[in-house]
């Protein structure tokens, strides 16, 4: 008998790193999450696959990173990435034994075990996959082992954009890429930062009040059927991040918002929005909180490897994490045999905990619930080395110990399970504080009057070209010019910012795109349109091959009746 429902989300994305660096940023960082996090989950449900067992993960893959994935010149760049650590660990296999370096034997050991596991992920993606890991995902999107979701194109931060069209276009773009790649609409979203706003009225130029509908109106305008959120957004309170030790952010102080009265619903469902018929199902805070808390959750067990001691040769990770309390330099040795037992251990707690999850919701309430528990891939394998495996084993001890818990995508889910109630949620997003600070503040207010000028640039632009013109150049400067505002909109540029991960670099990717921006845009306003230089540009930004200009054509948002309301302000 069934206690419930389990939906695994998984949210893959990247920035676009193509011709845009190496190292510390730009393509290795693709290239790593390439290793360590997309191959391995794909051997992982391929294994699971042989075994039949059906995986049921929700994987969603942004269409910026499908674009880099499907890439040639990231294609025979991973391999040569490949090369290189397999080369470099094979030099530590020299100069190991090494009587001079304690635990020697050890790290010789440990330089066989990375120079089969980079040998296994080459053969892999050449052998197996054949460089075309798309090919794969959508290879088991058909065999039901998975559900694909789409995402804003380039990750746009969608509250924060001035116009529907805009607003439009990141979903538009990314819906219609992903259908491209993978052979199927999307039914499912994730929101980029799952930043929410509702509808609100403001006062036009023209000085009449508008309505600007609801974020989930755009998404029901491109199909798309459900999305993703935290929980505080369904259940108030504090969010994660509101309970963190306030911080100072480069030169700024983070402040909290003042906590959300409870509101009386649960993540055990998902709920339908107000202004159309999209539904949001909310993580599950106990559950989501076991596996990604660096300080409670698995991830941390001194057992797993560490992620940011390295060998000053070969960049490889010889040390384990031993515990959150020891400096670098006095960190243990890797045991991938104690790491892969310590999986187990986890993944047996992990599934008994689902399990009285649900079973105890379903005594207290007569009910069956959903369990939705959604994470950053990159965690799995990139960050957390042995997470596939733990993802693997949940997904195997499911199917093979708790048939009680039902595991679904999260399509089924809501076909099969559709909301029974409606609510509203609040203006939201997963970052800290569980609003829009991370990505609006004072460290990085100056981007978004430029991000609004180029949005209202290029509508007026497109609105020039309602036909597709004969000029082919002028139709290529168009299609370059729709691209390069959608780079330049990511909201990775804004966080890297405020985070300090990558500031200085974060601040010259906008940059450029922004540059790019304006130079086609001035050469197609001039009618004097350079050739060579447009193929310079193209050559390094040459995602959404197919894109369609138009789609940046202005959307009239509808005047409504002079009566009171809350109004909101107009971006100028």
């Amino acid at each position: 008998m069934s206690v419930g429902q389990f939906v695994f989300m998984l949210h893959s994305h990247l920035p676009f790193y193509r011709k845009a660096g190496m190292w510390p940023f730009g393509e290795e960082n693709l290239y790593e999450c390439m290793a360590e996090t997309y191959i391995p989950l794909l051997n992982a449900i391929s294994e699971l696959y042989d075994e039949g067992i059906k995986a049921k993960l929700t994987v969603g893959i942004t269409p910026i990173l499908a674009e880099q994935l499907n890439d040639e010149h990231l294609k025979n760049g991973f391999v040569k990435y490949l090369d290189s650590r397999i080369e470099s660990v094979a030099k530590d296999l020299e100069r190991y034994p090494d009587e001079k370096v304690p635990h020697s034997q050890h790290l010789k050991y440990l330089a066989k075990y990375y120079y089969d596991w980079f040998t296994n992920i080459k053969n892999s993606f050449v052998n197996k996959y054949g460089m075309d890991l798309i090919a794969q995902f959508k290879k088991f999107q058909d065999l039901g082992c998975i559900e694909i979701t789409t995402s804003g194109a380039t990750h746009g931060f969608s509250p924060l954009l001035a116009t529907d069209a805009n607003l439009n276009a990141q979903f538009k773009v990314g819906s219609d890429t992903t259908k491209r790649l993978f052979g199927k609409k999307a039914s499912g979203c994730w929101l980029p930062e799952c930043a929410y706003r509702q509808g609100y009225q403001y006062v036009g130029k023209d000085g009449q009040k508008h309505w600007r509908p609801a974020i989930e109106v755009t998404l029901q305008n491109n199909d798309i059927e459900y999305f993703f959120t935290e929980s505080h957004v369904i259940e108030g309170g504090n969010s994660i991040g509101n309970r963190r030790v306030i911080g100072v952010y480069g030169n700024i102080e983070y402040i909290p918002l003042p906590e959300r009265p409870a509101t009386g619903y649960d993540t055990y469902s998902a709920y339908w929005l107000p202004d159309a018929q999209v539904a949001v199902m909310g993580r599950n805070e106990r559950a989501g909180y076991q596996v990604w808390s660096a300080a409670d959750g698995y991830p941390g067990d001194g057992c797993y490897r560490e992620f940011h001691r390295k060998d000053a040769n070969s960049g490889m990770h010889y040390w384990r994490i031993t515990s959150p309390k020891t400096d670098l330099g006095d960190k243990m040795l890797y045991d991938p045999v104690l790491a892969l037992n310590k999986v187990n251990e986890n993944s047996d707690h992990y599934t008994t905990l689902i399990y009285h999850m649900l079973n105890d919701y379903k005594k207290a309430t007569g009910k069956e619930g959903l369990v939705m528990v959604s994470f950053d891939t990159e965690l799995y394998g990139h960050w957390w080395f042995e997470g596939v495996e733990f993802i693997k084993q949940v997904i195997k001890k499911f199917n093979n110990y708790v048939p009680e818990v039902e595991r679904l995508t999260a399509g089924e889910y809501i076909h099969k399970y559709p909301p029974k109630e409606a609510i509203q949620i609040p203006e939201s997003s997963w970052g800290q504080g569980g609003h829009f600070w991370v990505w609006n503040n004072h460290l990085t207010e100056w981007m978004w009057p430029i991000i609004h000028a180029c949005e209202k640039r290029m509508s007026a632009i497109a609105d020039k070209y309602p036909e597709i013109p004969e000029n082919k150049l002028l139709h290529r400067a168009l299609n370059q010019l729709a691209r390069e505002n959608l780079l330049l909109q990511s909201s990775d540029w804004p966080f890297l910012i405020t985070t300090w991960q990558a500031k200085d670099y974060a601040t010259d990717r906008f940059r450029e795109h922004v540059d790019r921006f304006e130079k086609i845009a001035d050469m197609i306003d001039s009618g004097n349109i350079n050739d060579w230089e447009l193929q310079q540009i193209e050559s390094i930004d040459n995602c959404f091959s197919v894109i369609d200009y138009r789609v940046y054509q202005t959307i009239e948002e509808g005047v409504i009746p002079q009566q009171s309301a809350k109004l909101a302000p107009l971006y100028n």
